[in-house]
């Protein structure tokens, strides 16, 4: 189905406008993704949007081609309508020639397979959408099965999560869940636990790392709970050379990560 829409009153329009905001998002179970790249991203993933939405009077590139047409082939919708109405609907003053609408999936534990990869990362009360989509980007470049949002982290649906994660919010899984739900999931299974810290730690080169193993990232500002690093299996310290006493969160599960990887691999 095309339609092609003129009123910025339009209610398609409001509706798109509206998933900029978490709330609407979560009522909706849609997010929506701007950029040729990152839709493409999420055809080879195995994603297509519900409803593509593009300006007129562009050229239409190969890759778009092929989207509009599985689109279509999927029973989608594609919506033609001017840059003006494009830049209100993704809030960008120079928004790129196209978007799609996502519906958001189940993101329950349950739904996720330890055994499919040897490491898994776990955000607790992460606020940044930056951090959260870095941390994504940085699961699919060491290949693990996925991020596991604890507590009150920040929407990994929302526009600068799924920029920051450059199309890795496709490749991962994704689940979210409370400390207590978390902790009893990971223990009915395999699993060692692993956060950087400064309590009874071992240095995080050489430690004895084990598949499949959670790295445990904390709250940017706060770090972990007292009590949430109590209950990992192994906590590793990072040098400190300068004056700064900590990295950022997202930057500490990369190093982290890439450190277990070879551990692993090794």
């Amino acid at each position: 189905m095309h339609r092609h829409i003129t009123g910025f009153s339009n209610p398609t329009v409001k509706h798109l406008r509206s998933l900029r905001d978490r709330k609407h998002r979560r009522r909706a179970g849609e997010f929506l993704v701007e950029g040729l790249r990152l839709l493409e991203d999420a055809r080879a993933s195995g994603r297509l949007p519900r409803l593509l939405v593009k300006a007129e009077g562009r050229e239409t590139h190969e890759l778009l081609a092929r989207i509009e047409s599985e689109v279509v082939a999927a029973g989608g919708e594609i919506v033609t309508t001017t840059p003006d109405i494009l830049t209100k609907i993704t809030g960008k003053a120079n928004p790129q020639a196209v978007a799609g609408v996502f519906g958001e999936w189940d993101t329950g534990l349950a739904r996720l397979d330890r055994g499919a990869a040897a490491i898994w990362l776990v955000a607790q009360d992460l606020r940044d959408p930056g951090n959260l989509g870095t941390m994504l980007r940085t699961g699919d470049a060491v290949g693990a099965g996925g991020l596991i949002l604890v507590d009150d982290c920040a929407d990994p649906f929302s526009a600068e999560a799924v920029r920051a994660s450059m199309g890795a919010v496709f490749t991962q899984a994704i689940a979210r869940a409370r400390w207590t739900e978390f902790a009893e999931w990971l223990r009915s299974g395999e699993g060692q636990l692993v956060a950087a810290s400064l309590r009874d730690a071992v240095p995080y080169r050489g430690a004895p790392y084990a598949a499949p193993c959670f790295i445990l990232i904390g709250n940017e500002s706060q770090g972990l709970p007292e009590s949430y690093e109590a209950a990992c299996d192994l906590r590793v310290t990072m040098p400190m050379r300068g004056r700064a006493d900590s990295l950022n969160a997202a930057v500490a599960g990369a190093v982290l990560a890439y450190e277990v990887l070879a551990a692993l691999e090794g």
